[in-house]
């Protein structure tokens, strides 16, 4: 063993050194030239082969008492005096230090699924922990303090003693779960470390099923990505444990997530009798019931939902622009050849879709077309039907990057109009328009009321085309890169509509005349059958058959 450490009785001495928040990194590169440090920093943080603190600590291989209070006199002492070199560097080279920002992390409001830790919850979660057979007793303490964190609003020293032990129970119920008890090894310099990266994973790195999906259950799984894994999520132990994060500043609500989660995790492994007994409890049973029906919220899919839904937010309030009645008279007169083909096409694709609405969407059963008034409602709906998150594959995550600038572009599109509209309409009242900005205005007019059914019905394809994503699988190669071809077209006339419909470019009938080019784009691919709508029909009738 690389960690051999005496037993001593003492205070939570790792917690000292897991909440050091110096940048090891950046100070080995400074004190690069001063060999004795070097060598100190190696022993204690820097080699496997060495005490390896940092790591050992970090990933719960040490109990507290593991860690005797030399070492953390060591570490502090080591802080102060690698302080002073670089203090001294910086002042013979005449740099001068920049600290890098501290990260924010995202708005928690969509992760934070489960209530405040109250006065009710917290006494069951202490009782808990000394029953859960999840900790390890000579672990108990880190749990401990990391309660008393929580109760002195010192949130981010509660996650970061929290976290560590998470992946120490998480670890040793891998290794049941797998038939793997040698992944249980702590700091052997010859073997890596059983981390969350693997304990997280599909597989095994001998390509066999990790069960402990299977065993957590896929609401727990979903979770623990959320908050841990994902780009988009908090990244709460990533960050942490790389000193980017403000302690003071780090969130109540992402301590309460994490500390009402571990209660929930704890309560699997307690007796049957207590868990029976604790469940009466109100607060506890809603709890179990929130942790049971946790899905995704940081995950792409999720991701595209959101801003497809707020997109086709945004174009509802298209119709409340206060517009001017000669304004439309005349755009109505005006009329155009192109508009009127983009309504056709529009038409055609729109009864196209309409066929491939799931049984319990399909609003408008009977009807050749979809009617205009029910488009949000079915897009809607659609995102409300659950689709699978975990361990999506790599061509789902390509198929559901598209799908998202397509989306985004299609947001930037409706907000630009919107303003365009507003600032025209007040323009004409107070006839400030010349000549050619009141005809600019016209084909405006009339580009939105062609544009608005184009963006829901691209909305419309995307929520139909996200509800079938994993159909994906069943393409080959080259359909694969077909698809991705066709929906990259979409994303290029988005792309360029943004540019055509901004207030310095007002390329209005450019924008009619490429939307035509688009709409039979999305026309010719749909009759080929290429869609995911329609590769999952085909797999529905297989499986009929």
């Amino acid at each position: 063993m690389a960690f051999q450490a005496q037993r001593q009785p003492t205070d939570v001495c790792g917690s000292c050194i897991l909440m050091s928040r110096n940048p090891v990194r950046g100070i080995l590169t400074v004190c690069a030239e001063g060999q004795r440090q070097m060598d100190v920093l190696k022993v204690f943080l820097g080699s496997p082969r060495g005490l390896n603190l940092r790591n050992i600590l970090w990933h719960g291989f040490a109990s507290p008492h593991e860690v005797p209070p030399k070492y953390c006199s060591m570490m502090t002492l080591l802080a102060a005096g690698l302080g002073q070199l670089l203090k001294s560097y910086l002042r013979q080279t005449k740099f001068a230090l920049v600290h890098r920002p501290f990260r924010a992390l995202p708005d928690l409001e969509d992760l934070a699924v489960f209530p405040d830790m109250t006065s009710e919850v917290l006494p069951v979660l202490e009782e808990v922990m000394k029953k859960s057979t999840f900790i390890l007793k000579i672990m108990l303490p880190y749990w401990e303090e990391a309660l008393i964190r929580f109760k002195a609003h010192r949130f981010a020293d509660c996650a970061v003693l929290l976290l560590p032990q998470l992946e120490t129970g998480l670890r040793r119920v891998f290794a049941v779960v797998n038939e793997c008890s040698q992944r249980l090894l702590t700091a052997e310099s010859t073997a890596l470390y059983t981390t969350f990266d693997e304990i997280l994973a599909k597989h095994l790195n001998d390509g066999k099923l990790n069960q402990l999906p299977l065993f957590l259950g896929e609401p727990a799984m979903e979770f623990l990505w959320d908050f841990l894994n994902h780009q988009e999520g908090p990244r709460v132990r990533d960050h942490l444990s790389h000193g980017e994060i403000d302690f003071p500043e780090f969130p109540k609500e992402a301590a309460n997530q994490l500390l009402a989660f571990s209660t929930v995790l704890l309560l699997r492994f307690v007796d049957e009798g207590l868990l029976s007994v604790l469940k009466e409890e109100a607060a506890i049973r809603s709890l179990v019931g929130l942790a049971a029906s946790y899905r995704a919220r940081v995950h792409p899919v999720s991701q595209l939902r959101k801003q497809v839904l707020s997109c086709e937010k945004s174009l509802e309030a298209w119709p409340l622009l206060s517009l001017p009645t000669e304004a439309e008279e005349a755009a109505r007169l005006e009329g155009h050849s192109e508009t009127d083909a983009c309504n056709s096409l529009l038409t055609e694709i729109m009864s196209e879709l309409c066929h491939h609405l799931p049984e319990g969407h399909r609003v408008a059963r009977g009807l050749d077309n979809l009617p205009a008034e029910k488009w949000p409602q079915v897009i809607r709906e659609l995102c409300g039907t659950p689709v699978p998150t975990l361990f999506c594959p790599r061509t789902v995550l390509e198929v559901l990057t598209v799908l998202r600038n397509i989306t985004a572009h299609c947001a930037r599109v409706s907000s630009q109009v919107a303003a365009s509209a507003e600032l025209r309409q007040r323009q004409w009242v107070e006839r400030r328009l010349r000549s050619r900005q009141r005809q600019t205005y016209l084909h405006m007019l009339s580009s939105i009321k062609l544009l608005s059914p184009v963006l829901y019905l691209i909305l419309l394809l995307i929520a139909l085309e996200l509800v079938n994503i994993h159909v994906v699988h069943g393409k080959n190669a080259c359909e694969y890169q077909q698809y991705l071809k066709f929906l990259k077209s979409i994303l290029q006339y988005t792309e360029n509509l943004v540019v055509y419909t901004s207030q310095e470019r007002n390329k209005w009938n450019e924008a009619t005349v490429l939307t035509r080019a688009a709409l039979l784009k999305i026309w010719t691919f749909s009759e080929k059958k290429q869609m995911l709508i329609h590769l999952a029909r085909t797999s529905t009738s297989k499986g009929v058959l």
